[in-house]
């Protein structure tokens, strides 16, 4: 309990604050006077003051730095040792009000990186001889064979030996389609098995998979990113220097120690302390309003510095689900409608996130279930059906050249789609090729005017995704954006965000998914999509977007840069009162007390001027 308290813990300084502000009241009214042996204002001495004290010393003693509390420690010295005990009470009291909102705003420690080394698998079934035992996956040996089931998280990097599977890559790489796979395939640590059993040779241990390699940069680059150092504290040796040079002076001068105690009391920077928490707290309940969580005042800061922004492509730019956009017939029999209808009602029992999709779509549309016979899943390929007494395949390429279908015949409309990003899934009926559906993960409505009022802030776009290059380039052309970068793992995308990082143009990268994590905590600054975006990109970034609403992106820069030139106004404001206080306290107007009284006047205004930060609208 006296380490939290010397330490300035929030909730030890809360209690302290609120016992400090009513001694002072009663120091000030009188009352109690006669029965108390002592001043109450030293009850706010005591509790506000001492953890000021103790936090000087230890800078200047063990770390060699002089910050902004050694300046309120000598007011504090300076009028207990003149008696002035309601001026000292007065100022420890709104040094840990400061204290307080600093606390307030800085926001919970992230934790995407306990998140990430808690997503990792815990367990491996390896196949040994007949026998089969889960055993912890760090006992994983390369070489070993595992065994994953359906819905299971691939523990370690590997080869698939026996069976098919479609994976779901996102956790790293951002693709949207899952990825269908068969013996031979590599497959990484982290990725979800979706459907069917297979076996896997480890070509890895725990400890050097893609995931946990993810775990380590993640840690690597937390550590690496250097905090912002407050203001107050940056300036505070000149601070020092200047208020004791005033005070000396003015001592010499006048030879009236009191005037020089009078100078330290209101050169001490209460409001030149509230300046940035005030402006920081309101700035961030404004954005709250519109749905946009800001961590930290560093966070917003660092926000309010952004010249290029880095969007991902699944997930941020795109509703990141596969969708159906066309469905096209290639023969005279059937209909683009006959196509839908016959390829959802073939995929009715299908568990392939493709022929969920088509289900989906078909529903959507108003098409009800049908009665599909002899129903049979080829796994990692396609499935076959019996629909209206016509046998139909639908399945990709390599299923329809394995049952000898030519699909030649869709062959310009299908490169239509490709060059849109599309995913084709061919639909044969009697053994003739009839059609095809195009799949694709569709842009946000408005991803386009966001790029467009971010280009007019002066904000540069580009586009990091782990999809392909098609895909990639169909969306940036889609929302305006040309510089895209695509086949992204998420090293190499926390690479590209650090080249521009450590440049003179700070980088906010704009994510959702566990690939995103990297880079979220490489750039300058991050923003994760809360609503659909995974639980550690959250954790990871500076902002959340909590209803994946990116059309308030240019209102939070713009937020972010108006909040910040408050806090300038502030502090100079506050230099400038607290200026005259000492201007006056030199030539005898003010004495210890006047003088704490007037210097909070700049406390007020930076109060005040802050609080209209609430007052501004996303138009």
């Amino acid at each position: 309990m006296l380490n939290r308290w010397l330490e300035n813990e929030p909730k030890e300084t809360l209690l302290c604050a609120v016992t400090a502000a009513a001694a002072l009241v009663l120091s000030i009214t009188g009352a109690l006077k006669d029965a108390l042996p002592f001043d109450p204002a030293w009850i706010a001495i005591v509790l506000c003051g001492i953890p000021i004290l103790v936090g000087a010393c230890k800078g200047v003693a063990f770390e060699h730095d002089v910050k902004a509390d050694l300046l309120v420690a000598m007011a504090l010295i300076a009028s207990v040792a003149t008696k002035e005990y309601f001026a000292a009470g007065e100022v420890a009291l709104i040094m840990q009000i400061g204290s307080l909102l600093e606390d307030y705003t800085s926001g919970k420690a992230r934790e995407g990186i306990q998140r990430l080394i808690r997503s990792s698998p815990q367990k491996a079934r390896v196949l040994r001889g007949d026998i089969t035992a889960e055993i912890p996956v760090e006992e994983v040996k390369v070489g070993d064979v595992l065994r994953i089931l359906a819905g299971e998280t691939i523990p370690v990097d590997g080869t698939i030996l026996e069976g098919k599977t479609s994976a779901d890559q996102s956790v790293m790489t951002g693709e949207s389609i899952p990825a269908d796979k068969s013996a031979g395939d590599t497959v990484s640590s982290g990725t979800v098995n979706q459907y069917g059993t297979f076996t896997m040779r480890a070509d890895s241990v725990s400890a050097d998979s893609s995931l946990q390699r993810m775990v380590r940069l993640a840690k690597e680059a937390e550590e690496n990113k250097a905090p912002i150092v407050t203001t107050a504290d940056r300036w505070a040796t000149w601070l020092v220097v200047i208020a004791l040079s005033c005070a000396a002076f003015t001592w010499i001068v006048t030879g009236e120690f009191m005037r020089a105690v009078t100078v330290l009391v209101v050169f001490c920077p209460c409001a030149f302390v509230l300046a940035t928490p005030t402006a920081v707290l309101a700035g961030i309940g404004n954005a709250a309003k519109y749905g946009m969580i800001v961590r930290s005042g560093d966070a917003l800061e660092r926000l309010s510095k952004t010249k290029i922004i880095a969007f991902d492509k699944t997930g941020t730019l795109t509703y990141g689900k596969p969708r159906v956009t066309s469905a096209v017939s290639v023969s005279g029999l059937f209909s683009d409608a006959d196509i839908m209808r016959m390829a959802a009602q073939a995929e009715e029992r299908s568990e392939h996130p493709l022929g969920q999709a088509i289900r989906a779509a078909y529903g959507k549309s108003g098409g009800k279930s049908g009665e599909a016979k002899d129903f049979q899943v080829i796994a990692g390929q396609g499935v076959s059906a019996i629909v209206d007494s016509h046998t139909v395949l639908v399945g990709k390429e390599d299923f329809m050249a394995s049952q000898d279908i030519d699909v030649s015949a869709c062959r310009k409309a299908r490169e239509a789609e490709l060059n849109k990003g599309a995913t084709i899934v061919y639909a044969a009926i009697d053994e003739s090729l009839a059609g095809f559906i195009a799949l694709r993960d569709t842009v946000r409505e408005d991803a386009k005017e966001t790029v467009g009022k971010l280009k007019s802030a002066g904000i540069v776009p580009m586009l990091l995704t782990g999809d392909n290059r098609q895909a990639a380039e169909a969306v940036a052309e889609a929302v305006g954006i040309g510089d895209v970068r695509a086949n992204l793992l998420p090293e190499e995308k926390m690479n590209i965000i650090r080249e521009h990082a450590e440049g003179a143009a700070p980088i906010c990268m704009v994510g959702d998914g566990v690939n995103d994590a990297l880079a979220l905590t490489s750039a300058n600054a991050g923003i994760a999509m809360g609503g659909i975006g995974s639980d550690i990109a959250v954790e990871s970034a500076d902002a959340v977007l909590v209803s994946d609403d990116i059309k308030r992106l240019p209102y939070l820069f713009r937020l972010m840069q108006k909040v910040m030139s408050k806090v300038r106004v502030n502090m100079i404001a506050s230099l400038l009162i607290n200026l005259t206080a000492v201007v006056l306290s030199a030539l005898g107007v003010l004495n210890p007390v006047t003088g704490a009284l007037w210097h909070n006047c700049g406390s007020v205004f930076v109060v005040v001027n802050a609080a209209l930060l609430l007052r501004l609208k996303d138009n």
